[in-house]
Order: structure tokens, then sequence, then C-alpha cells
């Protein structure tokens, strides 16, 4: 019995976590979209044994994918599609809210939580020769956004007393 766990387990682990020639992904999720919504983005964690690129992705729920960053410039927020992103050997990349993602445009109908979305991530060596990696991203809820900023700003029990406003 104690064999079959361990072999359960095993199987479990390497579903949770593709794993292609040195390039290991786990965490792959998508935010749940509201009806009509178009587009959204898949977040994960990456890391190769040997320097590489992420150089491109697709999957069937949506016509197109790219690579984005988000970065502020002055005090705006901007998302722009690259080209590539750097994997350094031996670290791990993460791609998250605010930051580097997979944009699916185009998507064919809403992803409820708790579905799975497959996503084909293309990763270029050193060497330029191209892998695919296949990883299923879970499609969770939209997290509450955290308001840390507000901080010092005290209970603020004395607002209707403002004058002039």
């Amino acid at each position: 019995m104690k064999l079959c766990n361990a072999a359960a387990l095993a199987i479990g682990i390497i579903v949770a976590m593709p794993v292609y020639a040195g390039v290991t992904v786990s965490d792959a999720w998508i935010r749940a979209t509201a009806p009509g919504q178009t587009s959204a983005a898949v977040y994960l964690q990456i890391k190769s044994d040997a320097a590489a690129k992420l150089v491109g992705a697709s999957s069937p729920a949506a016509k197109t994918a790219q690579i984005h960053e988000m970065s502020m410039q002055g005090n705006v927020m901007k998302m722009r599609p690259i080209d590539a992103l750097d994997l350094p050997a031996g670290k791990t990349v993460e791609l998250k809210p605010g930051g580097y993602h997979v944009m699916l445009e185009n998507i064919a109908k809403p992803l409820k939580k708790g579905a799975t979305v497959p996503v084909t991530l293309t990763i270029e060596g050193a060497d330029k020769q191209r892998q695919s990696l296949e990883v299923k991203a879970e499609v969770r809820e939209a997290q509450p956004e955290k308001h840390d900023d507000m901080k010092g700003m005290g209970d603020m029990k004395d607002m209707g007393n403002m004058k002039g406003m």
C-alpha cells in the first residue's frame, strides 16, 4: 500500500510541476474572467537550470498569447508585449500581477474558477534551440487588492468634520 501511495504522490508532483530539459514551472494560474471579458493573464513561477529565455506562448483558450511586462512610467502603470523574458540559470522568475505575465487575448469563453487551461510555453536555450512545455493553469477567483499604501492615514473618524469640501 505504501508503494501505491508513493507512486500516486510522484505522479501528482509530475503533473503539478511540468519539467522539460531543465525548465520547471510551478503554481500556474489564471484569474477568473467576467462574461464578455476578452483577455486574461497567466501567472506562474519558472526556473531553468541553464540560461534560457521564455520566447512565446499559446493556448487553445485564446486566439493569441503574448509575454507582457508591466512597469511604472511616472505615475502611470504601462503594459507592453516583450519579445523574450530572460531565465537566468538556477533562478526562479515569477510572473505575477503587476509584473511579467502571459496575456491571453481574444479568449473563446469566460474562464471559471476551478477550470484548468492548457498553456504551451516556448523556451529558447543559449544554443537557440526551442522547446515547448505544456502547463496546466488553474483558474482562480480574483484576489482582493491590498491597500497597504493607506497605512498611516489614521482611522479617519473626523472626516465628517472637514470644512470647505
